[in-house]
């Protein structure tokens, strides 16, 4: 009868060494043992199974049928005991040497450097290098350990931690809507100033919608248009126009009264996709340390909701 209890790791690595080597002296001499002692476990398997696992004749130990298919099984669960061991052995770990961050320049600014203090606090052994650039980064060629991004996630080569969704809002200063008043609807964009970033792309695209509407793309007119975010905010602040903006780059000064949100009641984008605040790394079944240490913290840090958003 079949007795799991009677199947140890040491027992199936000794399987799958003699599947693969096809030969029981080989796996004796490399595990230090005698050749009739991997013999006499590899019965026990086989008698513990019900199964024969191996033909064997005075050349060669052949895997039958049988040891064909129960090898891919000792290998899932060696690989598996092999991950929860690496795993509890880096909870006893403390991170240590270099980890490489690379962040989007304004998301990095604000929302990353700001906390690196209490996580270098924390972790006295980390030697954290941060890069900030907006171009892209494969992690895979560069030298980078996670990388912030934000966009749509599509590459299934990476792992990603997805933080959060990104959030557009209209805005204008206190000064703006005094001397030009408010949009009642998007149509009324051709009204007013506006400020739009315009990046490697070109320039941002308005887009609107009411909840469970189509989005729309509305023309509008740009008084001010640059690829430097916070020149814009800048110019938004001073009261020299419109601002579309995710929340994240605004968010802290819409909760100052600084600039004021416009038409609350219609959801904004300047992509449709939904735009995903990330960390991404390279795609291994056993993510480096330091890579989950930094990445759980800003997790801890960011919170549910991200701690920039309101309602």
């Amino acid at each position: 009868m079949y007795d799991p209890s009677a199947i140890n790791f040491r027992t199936l690595l000794f399987f799958i060494g003699v599947f693969d080597a096809q030969s029981f002296s080989v796996v004796a001499r490399r595990e230090g043992v005698s050749a009739s002692m991997v013999s006499r476990v590899i019965h026990q398997l086989e008698d513990t199974l019900g199964q024969q696992l191996f033909y064997r004749n005075t050349r060669a130990v052949i895997p039958t049928e049988a040891g064909r298919l129960f090898v891919e099984y000792a290998r899932t669960m060696t690989e598996q005991l092999n991950e929860a061991r690496r795993e509890l052995l880096d909870r006893a770990l403390e991170p240590a040497g270099l980890v490489r961050i690379n962040a989007p320049v304004f998301f990095g600014q604000r929302h990353i450097a700001p906390w690196l203090t209490e996580l270098s606090s924390r972790y006295p052994r980390l030697s954290i290098e941060l890069t900030q650039t907006d171009d892209y980064i494969d992690p895979h060629r560069d030298a980078t350990d996670v990388l912030f991004r934000i966009g749509t996630l599509t590459d299934s080569s990476f792992h990603a931690r997805v933080f959060g969704t990104q959030r557009y809002h209209l805005a204008a200063s206190p000064a703006y809507l005094s001397q030009f008043g408010k949009p009642a609807t998007p149509a009324e964009f051709s009204q007013h100033k506006c400020l739009v970033y315009s990046g490697s792309t070109g320039p941002n695209r308005w887009l609107f919608r009411k909840p469970e509407d189509d989005w729309t793309h509305y023309p509008i007119s740009a008084v001010l248009t640059s690829n430097n975010a916070e020149s814009l905010l800048t110019a938004a602040l001073d009261g020299m126009g419109l601002v579309l903006f995710p929340d994240w780059l605004i968010g802290d000064s819409i909760k100052k009264g600084e600039l004021i949100r416009l038409l609350t009641d219609y959801e904004a984008a300047i992509k449709t996709e939904p735009q995903h605040i990330a960390a991404i790394y390279p795609n291994t079944r056993h993510p480096p340390l330091n890579v989950r240490t930094v990445i759980d913290y800003f997790v801890e840090v960011y919170g549910t909701p991200l701690y920039w958003q309101f309602d």
